[in-house]
């Protein structure tokens, strides 16, 4: 009878040795083939090669049986990340499941897994490598972030994380290293999944467990403390013996609506909050909690500090000027000369003047009576060509607008919504449909606005208000002299592009002159309902 399967992630034990008399003899004159040696894993070190593809550049963790690595992906010549552990290993096979479960969400808040492989007695993940982002553990290092700052992390990791509950996904290992901040603003989330199964790690509530992780890095990123007594991530912990203090008491000018989300969060253990709301327990409920914080707005940067022009500031002078003091000889002018010698010399300037004044004389008369006696040519006045400056940026009127859904079954998309977007309201939104993911269901490319300037105009940038939650979007402009809008995507070429949650300005690289602008959406944010949708609530365009 076949004995019961190993459990998954475990690896299958030997089979014992066949016992000399069962065993079957080798027909006589032949010889018995010998097992085939299994082979070794290769030994890794910086520039071996995996699958011909990706050559290792630099171990970044070697912990517990595994390592992970930057690595190069000389096919597509980028940068990548690379988790390598044996084949045998007893974590493999959850692993190797758990990256491709990851891979399946696409989401783009989290780095996403691009491939996870079994060659070579080696299981390796790959997954993004973003060079340009830093992990929120980097960013607490120099102190605790700005309340916005912290509303964006908040808002992004929880409806991410709320996204991937929906799926099925856990983290369980959610922590300040886990968080990456990218040069646009946007949070990415690495480790999805695959940071649990790489360390064994499993939970009987993962709701509960991300939930509380999160409120965890708001409590840091508001206070710069861990929210427990022990130290962790490069941070101090709490007051021993002093509990679960709200951020607002423990540090001053802390914003009390995100204090509030934070307790709500961590409550668990006894603990409580600020107020009377309940707690969170899930990713979602979270997220809910902290879209209905009134939004925070980005701090305003400073006024520039404008110097006085040095002519205006009379140099001062040294401390110890009178161990250095001024030249005599520029305090008075030199002496006259004396006595006969210098009236000489006076007579002697004196001639020389009078016979070069009269040799100019006769020379100028000489000039004059030759210009009387030849014909005057005309001299050609030169024209001076004036600068054709740029005129200054000044705002565009938009005439008209179309919703655009070039792939949709009637080519509109909430068309009774459009004028929502530029009737100088911010309360009113055009709004797209509701799809099942962020990339508009796998269905269409995108969707958008047409703005009709109502003639050829200079567009120096356009400045869109979404109405909260990431959103990617491009800027697309028809040929110049283009008389009718175009019915097709391809009457539009790609200007600018840009991605964020409350306010995106796209400004074209080069000089753009046009009449019809898109807006084009590409990646809509997660609902309170589960599913989709993209907002504009105002749309201006700069000259």
């Amino acid at each position: 009878m076949d004995g019961p399967a190993p459990e998954p992630g475990t690896s299958e034990p030997d089979a014992p040795a066949q016992a000399p008399e069962t065993a079957a003899e080798p027909p006589a004159g032949k010889s018995q083939p010998r097992p085939r040696p299994k082979p070794a894993a290769p030994d890794l070190h910086s520039g071996h090669r995996l699958a011909r593809r990706y050559q290792l550049a630099e171990c970044v963790t070697r912990v517990d049986g595994f390592s992970s690595w930057r690595a190069v992906d000389e096919k597509l010549r980028r940068a990548v990340g690379i988790h390598l552990l044996p084949a045998d290993h007893p974590r493999a096979r959850q692993v190797l499941a758990a990256a491709r479960s990851a891979a399946l969400l696409g989401d783009p808040r989290f780095v996403q897994v691009l491939d996870a492989v079994e060659e070579d007695e080696l299981v390796y993940v790959i997954h993004e490598w973003l060079p340009d982002a830093v992990s929120l553990a980097d960013l607490l290092a120099s102190g605790p972030l700005e309340p916005h700052e912290t509303y964006q992390m908040a808002g992004q990791v929880s409806q991410g994380m709320a996204a991937a509950h929906r799926e099925g996904l856990a983290h369980l290992r959610l922590d300040p290293g886990a968080v990456l901040r990218t040069s646009s603003g946007q949070y990415r989330i690495r480790g999805l999944a695959v940071a649990a199964a790489l360390r064994g790690l499993s939970a009987d509530r993962p709701q509960r467990q991300d939930t509380e992780a999160i409120g965890a890095l708001i409590y840091a990123s508001l206070t710069q403390r861990w929210p427990y007594e022990d130290d962790a991530h490069g941070l101090s912990g709490l007051p021993k013996g002093v509990g679960l203090v709200a951020p607002d008491q423990l540090r001053a000018g802390v914003h009390r609506a995100l204090s509030d989300v934070a307790m709500r969060a961590l409550v668990n253990d006894g603990a409580t909050a600020s107020r009377e709301e309940p707690p969170c327990t899930t990713p979602e409920e979270l997220a809910k909690a902290v879209a209905g914080i009134p939004r925070i707005r980005p701090p305003e940067h400073p006024k520039p500090v404008y110097r006085q022009p040095a002519f205006q500031q009379p140099p001062q002078p040294p401390a110890n000027a009178s161990v250095y003091p001024a030249p005599a000889a520029a305090s008075a002018p030199p002496p006259a000369l004396p006595g006969r010698t210098g009236s000489a010399l006076k007579w002697a300037v004196s001639a020389l003047l009078i016979v070069a004044i009269g040799l100019g004389s006769w020379q100028l008369a000489d000039a004059l009576k030759s210009r009387e006696n030849s014909t005057p040519t005309p001299t050609p006045t030169p024209t001076a060509q004036p600068h054709s400056a740029p005129p200054p940026p000044a705002p565009v009127t938009i005439v008209g607008a179309t919703s655009f859904d070039p792939q949709g079954s009637d080519g509109v998309e909430s068309p009774k919504l459009v004028g929502n977007a530029y009737d100088k309201d911010p309360s009113t939104y055009w709004q797209t449909m509701a799809y099942t993911r962020t990339d508009l269901g796998g269905l269409k490319d995108g969707v958008g606005l047409v703005l009709d300037l109502g003639g050829d105009h200079r567009v120096t940038s356009v400045t869109v208000d979404l109405g909260g939650g990431t959103t990617d979007l491009q800027l697309l402009a028809a040929p110049s002299g283009t008389g009718s809008q175009p019915t097709e995507l391809s009457g539009f070429s790609k200007v600018a592009s840009g991605s964020g949650d409350s306010q995106v300005t796209l400004k074209p690289a080069s000089s753009v002159t046009t009449r019809y602008l898109l807006v084009w959406l590409t990646k809509l944010p997660p609902t309170a309902n589960g599913d989709f949708r993209g907002k504009i609530s105002e749309i201006s365009v700069i000259g």
